[in-house]
């Protein structure tokens, strides 16, 4: 899988607990992939840099696997 939504990957990347919130922090120009604000919508592909604001942390991360599943938070 090369593409997946960014709502999908931040909740299977284990940012957000739930995917509605991972949605909501899009709706609020939380989520940047690749410098420019994204929607929930916005397709990630492997080596995107995404900027990602949580209520605690700001993280700047590069996507280097596409998956929608989510897994043990060790592989996270």
């Amino acid at each position: 899988m090369s593409r997946v939504r960014v709502d999908k990957w931040l909740w299977a990347a284990r940012f957000f607990k739930t995917r509605s919130l991972a949605a909501r922090a899009c709706e609020l120009g939380r989520i940047q992939i690749n410098g420019l604000p994204s929607k929930a919508s916005h397709e990630v592909r492997v080596s995107d840099m995404l900027r990602v604001k949580t209520e605690r942390d700001e993280f700047q991360v590069e996507v280097l696997l596409a998956s929608e599943m989510r897994g043990p938070a060790v592989v996270a």
